[in-house]
């Protein structure tokens, strides 16, 4: 610590070895965790944090510990710090291990990794491709030698030398094929169509990437295109995506968040590091619309039994008391519970609509307020 105290160091089953370094600093005062760990072999526990003295709470009285409320001052933390808030210290103490040379500050972000392949047909083709090796010399195989690509004993693909397709020759197309179904192979459907797999160039032979583009790898920017769909020279002009971006409401669920979201504002990103786009965000603003729940309160599941299916409210209702009832429900970023038996409320709303139009005479004139 800053302080120049010698500290044990403790191995322990709640570390995980793939946070941060993998070695934290213990506060067996002020975590949980850490507290039954110090209990349980007997290391010492010492208070760094004060409660405020109009704490009332039972965690916040003076000999309670662990104290893991935010709110206090620090204490026995050297002169530096003691007295300070606990958001003030945490500042300081990242700026004195900075000025010692002991540490810093570092943003986390939590960006899942991305699978950016799918085993299926439908998506957009990855432009890589490798050089195929005779089996047994391991030289690249040429133009001229005997080559059966039904024969996998004889070559193989060289994974570990991955080359892109030149750009003048994207966009790389998916090939026809009578049959698109996943089948067994784990390489996809596209490692069926030989004749697209495998090609020539310079007098060797190459095989292509055989897996496909998730969805999102269009829709990270569709938006973009939507506002130039007819442009071959670039992917939006300068002057319509001055004119209509950034795109001026987002809405999607929660889940997205972590999904979608944050990897059409990556992409974005990039595409404005590019110059492809001028502006940095690609969204103005988002609204979260809340999640219909099942009538039963909880969350729609084919496990709990609890999903409705809408094709069977549009035959007995029609389709148009189903997106009525849906804007009746409440506010559009609220979680609903879904009440199938308010939907007849629905129903008789709309005919009431439906005979007051039907009773309006068509030759009548209309007059201005009309």
């Amino acid at each position: 610590p800053l302080t120049g105290e010698p500290l044990p160091i403790w191995i322990a089953d709640y570390v995980l070895a793939s946070y941060g370094s993998g070695a934290v600093m213990a506060v067996p005062a002020h975590d949980e965790r850490d507290f039954a760990f110090a209990t349980l072999y007997d290391l010492p526990i010492k208070r760094v944090v004060t409660p405020p003295a109009d704490a009332t709470s039972e965690d916040a009285a003076e000999n309670s510990l662990p104290y893991c409320e935010a709110a206090g001052t620090l204490c026995a933390s050297g002169d530096a710090f003691d007295g300070l808030s606990v958001a003030d210290a945490k500042r300081a103490i990242v700026d004195a291990l900075s000025e010692a040379g002991a540490g810093g500050a570092q943003t986390t972000y939590k960006l899942r990794d991305w699978v950016f392949s799918r085993q299926r047909y439908w998506g957009e083709p990855i432009p890589i491709y490798f050089p195929v090796l005779d089996a047994a010399s391991g030289t690249h195989v040429r133009s001229e030698d005997a080559f059966d690509p039904f024969d996998e004993a004889a070559y193989v693909v060289d994974y570990a030398t991955p080359l892109a397709v030149a750009e003048a020759e994207l966009p790389l197309e998916l090939p026809e094929v009578d049959d698109f179904s996943p089948g067994d192979d784990p390489r996809g459907c596209l490692a069926r169509a030989t004749e697209w797999r495998f090609f020539e160039r310079d007098g060797l032979r190459y095989a292509r990437e055989t897996n496909t583009m998730p969805q999102w790898a269009g829709s990270c920017w569709y938006y973009l295109r939507f506002a130039d769909p007819s442009n071959a020279d670039a992917l939006i002009a300068k002057d319509v995506d001055a004119a209509w971006l950034p795109v001026d409401l987002y809405v999607g669920g929660a889940e997205h968040a972590v999904l979608h979201l944050l990897y059409a504002r990556f992409w974005h990103k990039v595409l404005h590091e590019l110059g492809v786009t001028h502006t940095s965000e690609p969204f103005a603003k988002l609204v979260h619309q809340g999640m219909i729940l099942g009538a039963d309160g909880e969350k729609m599941s084919k496990s709990r039994g609890n999903v409705v299916n809408p094709d069977d409210i549009v035959r007995e209702s029609g389709a148009d008391s189903l997106r009525l009832y849906e804007m009746f429900m409440g506010p559009l970023d609220a979680v609903k519970p879904w009440q199938t038996s308010q939907v007849a409320g629905v129903v008789r709303f709309r005919d009431r609509v439906y005979s007051i139009c039907a009773r309006a005479d068509p030759a009548a004139a209309l007059d201005a307020e009309t």
